[in-house]
């Protein structure tokens, strides 16, 4: 990028070793970087450690540090998302909507009011303008019309956090930079410990972020009550008792139910089982017996509330080739995309796809990587 000594970046610090890679980075690049964490909503109380992380590493880095206090935000665009999803029997993505809503909803907004040309994530993930190929640091010119910006895969293909990214647009894409999305995780690591940043060697977070350590279940039982059903198997046969159709997601294996993790009665070797199927209305679960179980694949989906990246031509015959996902980290599939509106997909794939869940995102790409959108499975 031309004459970056003039750009201004807001880097979004949660705490973590990636996020304090990325101002790194774009500090020893040009950049003007200012430090901003997001205080968001939490509930096992690391939100105060992390914040003190973010502070440490932009002061180690010289660069100025702020806090958005966007809780109240969280709660009502991410928290409330999820309970709310959960109550109505699907499997909501937490944290697509905080891509969406807060990280480049509200903090981009904060930050492009408060002066800022780009603001920075430490998402694995890359970032390529046409006829420019991929990575933070290629050349943006200007243009009589809108550039087209497209997301890639990840280097590292086991960090890769494209699919949680599938609900940017170009007018948000223009905005955002991603310094790290060119690194293998282990060479982040060494970044860190080069720039002398206090959290070189903290350890990733796992699961749901604003929950830590505390279950979903525990979490969800605080908002949703506890309601007695049935277990059903793929034949029919009541195998059990639940204590609630909305505490389960659609592949889950421990199931909680007793008497069943370890063997029916009069059947003390069984291979693992998994939710199938989950209603709602009648509150009941239908598990499958073994991985290879049919009642376990799905050949095709319905996709709502579609954005596509890189706008494909809309007509009534519109189909299309593509790689896609239905889960975090899965194995990308080959799948036809069917226009059925614009805002309505349809996906089938070539091979039946395991543990499809309404509500989570189906992100699809082409064969070079490129991240063409995604949609919520119906």
């Amino acid at each position: 990028m031309s004459n970056v000594k003039n750009k201004k970046v807001f880097c979004a610090m949660s705490g973590g070793v990636d996020s304090s890679v990325a101002a790194a980075l774009l500090k020893q690049k040009g950049y003007e970087v200012i430090g901003a964490h997001m205080k968001c909503y939490n509930v096992d109380g690391c939100a105060e450690q992390d914040a003190e992380d973010a502070r440490r590493a932009a002061e180690v880095l010289g660069i100025p540090f702020y806090v958005f206090d966007f809780e109240k935000e969280y709660k009502e665009k991410v928290v409330k998302y999820m309970i709310d999803g959960y109550r109505s029997g699907i499997t909501p993505n937490p944290d697509v909507m905080c891509n969406k809503e807060i990280k480049f909803g509200l903090f981009l907004k904060k930050a492009l009011e408060m002066g800022a040309d780009y603001v920075a994530t430490g998402h694995y993930v890359r970032l390529g303008v046409r006829g420019q190929g991929s990575g933070f640091s290629k050349t943006r010119k200007k243009s009589l019309y809108p550039i087209p910006y497209t997301l890639y895969a990840a280097r590292d293909a086991q960090k890769d956090q494209s699919y949680f990214l599938w609900t940017l647009t170009q007018d948000q894409l223009r905005h955002c930079l991603f310094p790290i999305g060119d690194y293998a995780k282990p060479e982040v690591r060494k970044l860190a410990k080069k720039f002398g940043l206090p959290n070189a060697e903290k350890k990733d977070s796992q699961g749901i972020c604003f929950l830590g350590q505390v279950t979903l279940k525990d979490f969800l039982g605080n908002y949703l009550p506890q309601k007695r059903g049935l277990v059903l198997n793929t034949a029919g046969k009541v195998v059990g008792e639940h204590s609630g159709a909305h505490f389960y997601t659609i592949g889950q294996r421990h199931l909680g139910i007793k008497n069943y993790e370890s063997g029916i009665k009069g059947q003390n070797e069984r291979r693992a089982s998994y939710v199938a199927e989950k209603d709602i209305k009648t509150n009941t679960l239908l598990v499958a017996e073994g991985d290879d179980n049919p009642a376990l694949f799905c050949k095709e989906v319905i996709l709502k509330g579609v954005n596509l990246i890189n706008p494909i031509i809309h007509n009534s015959k519109f189909m299309t080739q593509v790689l896609a996902r239905v889960r975090y980290r899965q194995p990308l599939a080959k799948a036809k995309l069917i226009l059925r509106s614009s805002q309505d997909l349809r996906l089938v794939f070539n091979k039946s796809q395991k543990f499809v869940a309404s509500g989570q995102s189906a992100v699809f790409y082409d064969d070079e990587g490129r991240m063409l959108g995604g949609g919520v499975i119906v």
